[in-house]
């Protein structure tokens, strides 16, 4: 994010790149940093005939180069935009004749999304070297909280960590989506609103009494009867509740639990850096550690590895998702 941040600060202060390479597995900060390009790099009256979009599935490296190379009208420089770039994979490297001799009143921006070119490769050095080369790498889910956090900031809101944690376990790391879904709760709420997780369940459509998060809570105090409750509302609901994700965050909490059991330093700080939690939800593991002994959660993450696969219909294919969610309980408490 500082490094997207540093780019768009360059072109603000009119140090603009000739040639952006932008590239990488999160698709979110190619798209930001095109859409500002888009949207800045020209004044308005420009860009009717100084702007082109391109698609990748749709021209050539020819297409592009032969765009790239003509010169502005009544502009200083023109720009020349190609989304889904990553469709041009087999014939990338014909880029180079381009990068070698570039036209400077051109700013030409590559949208490869999802793929990276290999740094080693000559076509990247050359990139690099004459323009600027952009990796967009996924973020780990563990940082996609403070991510959260940070972005809500900026635009004048705040947080309470129980919604950022609904956020995160319902979307993972996807910043695209999570993105979505907070620009449709500033549209809802006041600047300055802290996000509860009642906004999240009346906006974007997450129980917040009936989710994996409560799910795991009521594991670790062993509380059965919440636990069952919340089992049936999924049973009910299987759509939104699929049994495979379901198990998944119940078999990754307790790999924590475990986890936490083999800490030597069990200062809080150091078991959310370890567990990749926040710090906010340390407590609720400290309850799990008491709850199960080492011993009984090696025998549960075993356990979930089995129905695991059953809820994959491997060798159980006459099993509902209600038979598996009561079998997983049962693993658990007895």
């Amino acid at each position: 994010m500082d490094e997207v941040v540093k780019i768009i600060n360059d072109i603000k202060a009119g140090n603009i790149k000739p040639i952006y390479f932008l590239m990488g597995e999160e698709p979110y900060y190619i798209d930001k940093l095109t859409e500002y390009i888009e949207d800045n790099v020209l004044q308005e009256h420009e860009r009717d005939f100084n702007q082109t979009v391109l698609y990748g599935r749709d021209v050539t490296i020819e297409d592009i180069v032969g765009n790239a190379k003509r010169y502005p009208m009544m502009a200083d420089r023109q720009v020349v935009i190609v989304k889904e770039a990553q469709e041009l994979v087999r014939t990338i490297d014909k880029l180079e004749s381009y990068a070698e001799n570039f036209q400077e009143t051109t700013v030409l921006v590559m949208a490869y999304k999802y793929k990276t070119l290999d740094k080693r490769k000559k076509l990247v050095k050359l990139l690099d070297k004459v323009g600027l080369v952009f990796e967009s790498k996924k973020m780990y889910e563990n940082q996609v909280g403070t991510w959260i956090q940070r972005v809500l900031q900026g635009k004048g809101y705040s947080i309470e960590p129980k919604a950022n944690a609904m956020l995160v376990e319902f979307l993972g790391n996807d910043l695209s989506r999570i993105s979505n879904e907070l620009n449709k709760l500033q549209i809802i709420l006041p600047k300055g609103h802290t996000i509860s997780a009642k906004d999240i369940e009346e906006n974007i459509g997450f129980s917040k009494d009936f989710n994996v998060f409560e799910l795991q809570n009521a594991l670790g105090a062993k509380n059965q009867l919440k636990a069952y409750k919340i089992a049936q509302y999924f049973a009910d609901n299987p759509k939104d509740n699929p049994m495979v994700v379901t198990t998944s965050l119940v078999f990754s909490y307790f790999v924590k639990v475990l986890k936490y059991h083999g800490l030597k330093d069990k200062n809080p700080k150091n078991v959310a850096s370890a567990l990749g939690i926040s710090p906010f939800f340390v407590k609720d593991y400290d309850v799990a550690l008491k709850n199960y002994p080492m011993r009984k959660v090696s025998a549960i993450v075993a356990g979930l590895r089995d129905i695991d696969v059953k809820s994959k219909g491997v060798g159980a294919t006459s099993l509902s998702n209600h038979d598996l969610l009561k079998e997983m309980l049962v693993t658990i408490f007895n």
